[in-house]
């Protein structure tokens, strides 16, 4: 069984810092994900340019199948050396998660790990390597659709330290804190937002070191397949149906001339809801096997303008997702598809213009409805998921 990581991060720049010490990279492969969290000696610039190449360095080595040994080799020689402490200091957490399910995690000097599964805390087996004297920690274990990991800064463990807490959060007190949450039923990207927001409070608004949570949901592959306007060249109307028709998990069809197109071409009828839940949408209508049939262009729009909104303001919160899913245009319910309930994305876009569509500013042969798509693609990416295009 295939599987999918989602990743969330939040984080907080210490008082009186403009730059954050501590970086994440997230690496999205065609198998998996790789994500890499660095502190950086110190705070502010100094520390951010640390941090910064440490996850950049490491992020892309490990995609290229670069041992352990080679990558801590590489930042020993590549990190600008503190004049004042005479050290390049960063450390680091390096995930990596395959579609099977294969995970991976290399630590050196982060607080360890917050794997969680069916509302427990798991204390995953590992190994000491020693590489060029500093020791990493190596953990090698199987994940499974529904389990969360979190990865932390020493900003965590150390909220509250000499204010409301003695002696700082500490890590059994947030791993336990985050355990809670899971088996309230919390989202991945609320529990991020959960813990950032009580280490915020426990630092009374003025964190006493840069702070940072890295969450990662794991959950069933889920492919969504839309169609989106005619082929360029008609003799294909057959081949692009049955693409669409033939793949795995939903689909969706946009625009009235491809819904007619499919129906031709599958002998099932088009029924159309002339019920506006948005009098500025064009309402949905049906056709038998097929998940959504919505209009082209203004469902198109509406619906990356839902998300771009959804995007920059960071949101993936999953109250923001709930007001989604309750709205039942055409728009709202494309956007609950493809962001709620898929992880890859494949659009079937056909090259054919409509004249009422054409921009006099755009090169010959494109149409407003490919770049709305190519836009719609580069949103979702950010949202973490797989996106494909196809064109016809």
């Amino acid at each position: 069984m295939k599987i999918f990581a989602e990743v969330f991060t939040k984080s907080l720049t210490k008082k009186g810092e403009e730059l954050c010490g501590d970086s994440v990279e997230v690496v999205q492969s065609e198998d998996g994900i790789i994500a890499v969290m660095a502190d950086g000696l110190g705070s502010g610039v100094k520390a951010s340019i640390l941090s910064t190449l440490t996850v950049r360095i490491a992020s892309t080595m490990i995609k290229n199948r670069a041992s352990i040994e080679e990558v801590v080799k590489t930042l020993i020689n590549t990190l600008p050396v503190c004049r004042v402490r005479q050290l390049a200091y960063s450390t680091f957490s390096i995930l990596e998660i395959n579609d099977d399910g294969e995970g991976r995690l290399f630590e050196f000097d982060n607080p360890p790990v917050i794997y969680i599964r069916d509302g427990k805390v798991l204390k995953l087996p590992y190994r000491e390597l020693r590489v060029e004297e500093r020791k990493i920690l190596e953990y090698r274990f199987e994940a499974f659709p529904g389990d969360k990991i979190f990865l932390v800064s020493d900003g965590v463990i150390h909220a509250g330290v000499g204010g409301v807490l003695n002696l700082g959060w500490q890590w059994p007190n947030v791993a336990e804190y985050l355990q809670r949450l899971d088996r309230r039923g919390y989202f991945v990207s609320e529990m991020v937002d959960q813990l950032i927001k009580t280490c915020s409070h426990l630092y009374s608004g003025n964190p006493g070191d840069d702070t940072t949570v890295v969450g990662v949901g794991l959950r069933k592959s889920e492919l969504i397949t839309v169609l989106v306007g005619p082929p360029e060249d008609r003799s294909k109307d057959a081949e692009v149906v049955k693409k669409l028709i033939d793949s795995e998990g939903k689909k969706v069809v946009c625009g009235g001339t491809t819904a007619n197109i499919v129906s031709r071409e599958t002998g099932r009828k088009v029924v159309t809801n002339m019920d506006y839940a948005d009098p500025a949408i064009p309402p949905v209508g049906s056709i038998e096997g097929i998940d959504l049939v919505t209009e082209g262009l203004i469902t198109l729009s509406r619906c990356v303008e839902i998300l771009r909104n959804f995007v920059n303001t960071y949101s993936f919160s999953p109250h923001f997702l709930d007001d989604i899913r309750k709205k039942k245009d055409g728009a709202s319910m494309l956007a609950d598809l493809l962001v709620n309930r898929s992880t890859h994305i494949r659009f079937l876009v056909g090259r054919a213009v409509n004249p009422a569509h054409r921009n006099a500013y755009l090169p010959e042969g494109t149409s407003d409805k490919l770049k709305i798509v190519e836009e719609l693609a580069q949103i979702l990416k950010k949202c973490g998921k797989r996106v494909y295009i196809e064109l016809y």
